[in-house]
């Protein structure tokens, strides 16, 4: 078994990538309302910012700010996963071992999670949430993505609405190859 590390620090800044079990399944964006009222339902009782987000039908990429003195960032996610698991039928392939510890074959068990170290940094994360589709082929344009907080940053004038709309989506993210 892999001996995972994370870092805890209460009030932190983390960059996540959770992923469907079943990557060509795209049931986050079919299910985009639930995902959604999963996330809002999990910050009124357990309270984070979220600076970016993107939803792809597979898996999602966000950044989110932890109140001071908190760091739980595991808890919230394994209520996000279990409320927008409780609100689908039970349509998915199991495996014995799923089975038997009553889990459902909605998402992977673990997450990928990245403490942002600086100013840099951040802005490097929330980049690639936003180019993550056009990464992925999804788009030709990032405001084209509608479930994005890109387009909340356009808004609030963060972004230019046709940001990236000639750049590449190259880097290395902590996305596997």
């Amino acid at each position: 078994m892999s001996n995972y590390r994370r870092a805890f620090i209460p009030g932190g800044c983390w960059f996540f990538t959770v992923n469907l079990l079943e990557r060509r399944k795209t049931l986050l964006v079919d299910h985009i309302a639930t995902l959604r009222e999963a996330v809002a339902v999990t910050r009124q009782n357990h309270r984070f910012t979220i600076d970016a987000f993107v939803v792809l039908p597979d898996h999602l990429q966000t950044i989110w700010q932890l109140p001071p003195g908190d760091c739980d960032f595991s808890m919230r996610w394994r209520l996000i996963k279990s409320r927008f698991a409780r609100a689908l039928p039970k349509q998915e392939r199991l495996s014995a071992v799923r089975v038997a510890r009553n889990e459902r074959g909605i998402w992977q068990r673990r997450f990928r999670e990245h403490l942002i170290r600086d100013e840099a940094d951040y802005a490097r994360h929330v980049e690639y949430c936003y180019i993550n589709p056009l990464k992925h082929g999804l788009v030709t344009r990032v405001r084209d993505w509608p479930y994005s907080s890109f387009h909340r940053d356009v808004r609030a004038g963060l972004f230019p609405e046709d940001w990236a709309g000639d750049s590449e989506a190259n880097g290395d993210f902590g996305e596997r190859r």
